[in-house]
């Protein structure tokens, strides 16, 4: 899918440049070779010159500095040309700049931060584009016509146009950052809800082994400061997963696993999804069921499983899953590999546009984990999580 996707962008891309390629060759042979006043060439170095300012690659000067670029000089060729052409001159007024001023004022619209900024440059682009017809007013006057008007008249509509165009893609980008500021806030509230499990698991084994120690302190004094070492590391984890988590509360709209029951759980959520997707492995390497994890790490494993299943049930059906958690160095890593799905869907697996993966990944990074999801080349697509894993403890069988 990503690659029908990046060919299609690059025959835009293609497309577009051919566009205007072909409007600068309108601006200099629409009524044949231009009389080669000096007049008569500002038209031709004009174009390329917006085109320069819209396609230029580096972010700086920023959309609303080459904007007001543009329509500065924009204004001041007009003024010129309105002034010092010849009243004969056969020539058009400048389309390929026209085109490259309403693309660049549709995205000064779109991505200038600053709203009141963007309005100001907007209105200034906008009134140079509609200025632009007016380089036809000598010939008008002489000749009697007034293509200069209805030229005026063409390029307010295509100003409303771009204007709308601009506003539209503002609109999204800002419901986009709406929902994913959402999607974040969610994920950290579900997170901070798994506390009390967290804290109330590693509190009742220190209350235990603190207990076990008053009564062996007596008894069997040698094995009193193996527990205190056990609890001073469990309090220390404690710690940790608070540092990490209480930071915001959330709606209980989950259901999330028990410390020490990941792999069972793992197995029931493969199980569950097979009901459906017959293809489907699970494989879980002796290293990993060896190492400790924190609890908050285990409930973002079961997370990061179940959220890439729920994707390929959306978007590739009938395709074969692998799930994979091993131990890489001192990180738990768990991947799930699907391979292209049985029909071709117009979404690419993993919810283009969505924002299920924008919150896995949020989820993720808040227990000192890393995400990746990228398409593969048999049309599938692999999402990778990283986690840390704890040290062992004296005496216990990790």
């Amino acid at each position: 899918m990503y690659s029908e996707n990046s060919l299609l962008r690059r025959t835009l891309i293609v497309a577009g440049w051919t566009l205007l390629g072909l409007l600068g060759l309108f601006d200099a042979f629409v009524h044949g070779v231009p009389e080669f006043r000096w007049t008569s060439l500002l038209t031709m170095v004009s174009g390329p010159l917006a085109c320069l300012a819209l396609l230029w690659p580096a972010r700086r000067p920023n959309v609303q500095v080459r904007a007001a670029l543009v329509a500065g000089g924009s204004l001041a060729l007009t003024t010129v040309i309105v002034t010092w052409a010849s009243p004969d001159l056969d020539d058009t007024f400048g389309v390929l700049e026209s085109v490259a001023a309403l693309v660049l004022l549709s995205r000064a619209v779109g991505t200038v931060p600053r709203p009141r900024m963007g309005a100001a440059v907007a209105a200034a682009l906008a009134v140079a584009i509609i200025a632009i017809p007016l380089r036809l007013l000598p010939t008008d006057l002489y000749y009697g016509i007034d293509d200069s008007v209805t030229g005026c008249l063409v390029m307010t509509l295509a100003v409303g146009l771009a204007l709308a165009w601009g506003l539209r893609t503002r609109l999204l980008q800002e419901h986009r950052v709406r929902d994913i500021a959402a999607v974040r806030q969610r994920q950290r509230l579900e997170l901070a809800h798994d506390l009390h499990d967290f804290v109330a698991h590693h509190i009742t084994g220190i209350i235990v082994q603190a207990n076990a120690a008053l009564t062996l302190q007596h008894t069997a004094p040698e094995q009193v400061g193996p527990l205190l070492e056990n609890i001073s590391r469990s309090g220390s984890e404690t710690l940790d997963s608070m540092r990490r988590l209480v930071r915001v509360l959330r709606e209980d709209d989950h259901t999330g696993i028990r410390p020490g029951q990941l792999w069972a759980e793992l197995a029931r959520l493969v199980s569950a999804f097979s009901e459906d997707e017959a293809d489907v492995h699970l494989q879980v390497a002796a290293a990993a069921r060896e190492v400790r994890l924190a609890p908050e790490v285990e409930t973002s494993v079961h997370r990061v499983v179940q959220e890439a299943l729920t994707n390929v049930r959306r978007h590739a059906s009938g395709a074969a899953v692998a799930v994979r958690v091993d131990v890489h160095g001192p990180r738990l890593r768990v991947e799930v590999h699907n391979t292209a799905p049985a029909a071709r869907h117009a979404v690419p697996v993993g919810g283009r546009g969505g924002f299920g993966l924008v919150g896995l990944r949020e989820r993720v990074q808040a227990v000192e984990g890393a995400l990746t999801a990228v398409p593969t080349g048999d049309g599938g697509w692999r999402v990778t999580a990283d986690f840390p894993v704890l040290a062992a403890v004296a005496g216990s069988p990790a």
